[in-house]
């Protein structure tokens, strides 16, 4: 897949974009770009793929929700990701355009990606990128969604059939809130990691 429209049009937008052909590649950038320092990641099929957490543990101090330390709670490993130095996550849908959409259920992801971190990345893989900001939400509430529900194994009907947003009511909804990146935020080192590969949902 071509990249340069995005590329360019996140560039423009503030972020500092870093492409590479396979996820290997992205994951021995980010293991030698991150050092010593506190980690947080979200949950993420794509890191969990890419084996980051593995990489980055080995020499730094990194807090993962799917990965709970002895004597630790979800909450509080979500809470020390949070304020971490560095935050690590995938996106939901991205437009060519340039606009970065999250769904979240618990609200830590989007929450963290906002504001913080003396560093955000954001690493995609190509099938999340959309051709526009409405394709971009499309795909997050449509696609993501569904198989981010069935891979909860929840009881909503997105989980149940796969096939699309129902905007359900149900308890165990994991489509509670939505960030729409239109820019880059003012002070923020955000950059965008940019695979050539199918990763995650």
């Amino acid at each position: 897949m071509d990249l340069t429209k995005l590329t360019a049009n996140l560039t423009r937008l503030g972020y500092k974009v870093s492409c590479f052909s396979t996820a290997a590649e992205a994951a021995a950038y980010l293991d030698a770009a991150i050092d010593g320092k506190t980690v947080g990641m979200g949950g993420s099929v794509t890191l969990d793929q890419m084996g980051i957490f593995e990489k980055l543990a080995l020499h730094n101090d990194v807090y993962w929700h799917w990965r709970i330390p002895a004597g630790e709670t979800e909450r509080e490993q979500r809470i020390k990701a949070n304020t971490a130095a560095i935050y690590l996550s995938s996106v939901n849908g991205i437009a060519e355009t340039g606009e970065i959409v999250n769904i979240d259920g618990t609200c830590n992801r989007v929450a963290a990606i906002l504001y913080g971190h003396e560093k955000v990345y954001l690493v995609t893989g190509v099938n999340k990128i959309a051709p526009d900001y409405e394709s971009a939400l499309h795909r997050a509430r449509n696609i993501a969604s569904p198989l981010n529900a069935q891979r909860l194994g929840v009881r909503t009907p997105c989980a149940e059939k796969g096939d699309r947003c129902y905007d359900c009511r149900s308890p165990q909804r994991i489509c509670r809130s939505l960030s729409v990146l239109w820019e880059k935020p003012i002070g923020a080192d955000i950059e965008v990691v940019l695979v050539e590969e199918k990763l995650g949902y």
